[in-house]
């Protein structure tokens, strides 16, 4: 019989990584995944994304295909700035 158990609404802690990994991991995740979504509303293409961030189209392609782990998380804040985003970090 299967084990189900409910999520902290955090799937780096449910992974058992340490708070301060959790919260640099989520960082990252929040970024990346932002930064995909604008990329998606502006339709810019790869040519047209690396141009507008300042970096190469293969290192787009990383980061639209999610591979968050070539990413740090300076970087991601780098890429958002410069997509015009701006940058709150709201510590509880």
């Amino acid at each position: 019989m299967e084990k189900i158990t409910d999520s902290s609404g955090n799937v780096f802690n449910d992974l058992g990584f340490k708070p301060e990994e959790s919260a640099r991991y989520t960082l990252r995740a929040e970024l990346m995944s932002s930064l995909r979504k604008t990329i998606r509303e502006h339709e810019w293409t790869q040519e047209k994304a690396a141009k507008v961030l300042n970096i190469s189209q293969y290192r787009v392609s990383d980061l639209t295909r999610g591979k968050w782990e070539k990413f740090s998380l300076d970087m991601l804040i780098t890429l958002a700035i410069r997509t015009g985003k701006q940058i709150e970090i709201t510590i509880v």
